[in-house]
């Protein structure tokens, strides 16, 4: 089977090493792919944004599947004009892709089925948000509604920080995503992200993590896309888990068939454990990044095999997915000024030796130069290992970043903290 896999992040790059590892796949394609995903793919130049030109792509090449990375060709639904072509898509379609394209969209369906999540309202205009902004007290959560690249969240601990947030907000710091926005209570508790597939009718697990948003050391700083992640979630209990299926996430793709709008893909469900039981933070549509540098890892099966079922409706008939025991964690490296502007053109050497060290480097925001590797983008590279327990597999990956050698850039060294803390305290 030929595949066509669309991003060119570290989410992808972990795809493409995943789907090419498949006996399914005979000609792995990547749009527009990085220097990392082209050691396992062939980079092609294709406006995703031109569905058609997408298609006549498919059709030239007999793509058997197409997997979607990223939620922007999601939410500008990519996924529907491969299906009305008859081609296999990883992906939900633009309506179902609502569930991360509007956090409001996500928070009527929560309200209407009883879903368990945050108290909130919705506001599009500056006016009535500045009214009611204090209803929920401090510490207050300010989201733009659309898309945002994990940027368009604001925890305001004062009446001050939310009036300025609500402001910039509407004042368009994140584009048109922030044309409307939702105002929601401060949940508690430690946060977990679950993930799920689903053929829009049976849904599996798929795994869980636990990222660091925040760009500085002891979760300080603004928001990013996300600094690094480990997997499992020793928090999201077995226990847990089955409650945030059973409450969450089953009623979530019920919903949506029931609307017409089936889901189909993977459904990234961000959870708050607080005392009453998780919570829904937000919903994604798709893999997390960079979740996915230690879900692949960790996933002991045929990642082609089961995309597939997922995109043709045959989930039920796969094999269920299992996970090695072993522990993966993953550690951004950022370009300096990140999540602000990024600086750019920074050299990169030395990843051959952080791959002889065992671990696993997924290039994010790099670029092939004359001179060499560069970056790229704000988040660059994601450097991972695996081991018995977080303390380990963080130690691990820190010795291979030691290893590479990108002056312009910088990371935190304390992912895992939180499960470190808990490791030491066993012992």
């Amino acid at each position: 089977m030929n595949i066509l896999l669309i991003g060119s992040g570290g989410r992808e790059h972990a795809l493409a090493w995943k789907l090419a590892q498949s006996p399914l796949t005979d000609s792995l394609f990547a749009a527009p792919g990085n220097p990392g995903i082209a050691e396992h793919a062939e980079l092609v130049a294709l406006d995703v944004g031109d569905h058609a030109a997408v298609v006549a792509f498919c059709k030239a090449k007999s793509i058997g599947l197409v997997v979607i990375g990223p939620e922007g060709p999601l939410v500008d639904g990519l996924a529907d004009s491969l299906r009305a072509a008859d081609i296999p898509a990883f992906g939900p379609g633009k309506l179902a892709a609502q569930l991360e394209g509007s956090k409001g969209f996500t928070k009527d369906l929560c309200a209407a089925h009883n879903i368990p999540t945050a108290a909130f309202s919705r506001h599009t205009a500056a006016a009535t948000a500045r009214a009611s902004v204090g209803a929920f007290g401090y510490p207050v959560v300010i989201k733009a509604d659309g898309l945002a690249a994990g940027k368009g969240v604001v925890i305001a601990e004062t009446e001050a920080e939310a009036l300025s947030a609500i402001d910039a907000m509407f004042d368009g710091a994140h584009g048109g995503a922030g044309a409307e926005i939702v105002i929601e209570e401060y949940m508690t508790g430690e946060e977990a992200s679950l993930f799920a597939l689903t053929d829009g009718t049976t849904v599996v697990a798929f795994g869980s993590a636990q990222d660091h948003k925040r760009v500085g050391e002891g979760d300080t700083g603004p928001n990013t896309g996300g600094m690094g992640a480990y997997s499992p979630a020793s928090v999201l209990t077995p226990e847990l888990q089955a409650r945030a299926m059973h409450e969450i996430i089953e009623p979530t793709v019920k919903a949506m068939r029931d609307a017409g709008i089936p889901f189909v893909g993977v459904l990234y469900a961000g959870l708050m454990l607080t005392p009453d039981g998780p919570r829904l933070i937000e919903y994604n549509a798709r893999f997390g990044d960079p979740e996915t540098q230690v879900l692949m890892p960790r996933f002991d099966g045929d990642l082609a095999a089961l995309l597939l079922a997922v995109s043709t409706g045959t989930l039920d008939e796969a094999r269920p997915p299992v996970f090695r025991p072993q522990v993966a964690l993953t550690v951004v490296m950022a370009a300096n000024g990140y999540p602000g502007d990024p600086e750019k053109g920074g050299a990169i050497d030395g990843l051959g030796k952080a791959t002889e060290q065992g671990a696993l480097v997924f290039h994010a925001g790099t670029r092939a130069s004359p001179g060499g590797l560069v970056a790229a983008g704000g988040r660059v590279l994601n450097v991972t290992s695996m081991g018995d327990t977080v303390t380990f597999a963080q130690q691990s990956a820190y010795k291979a970043l030691d290893s590479i050698q990108f002056p312009t850039g910088f990371f935190r060294r304390d992912i895992g903290w939180r499960e470190v803390e808990r490791e030491m305290a066993v012992t």
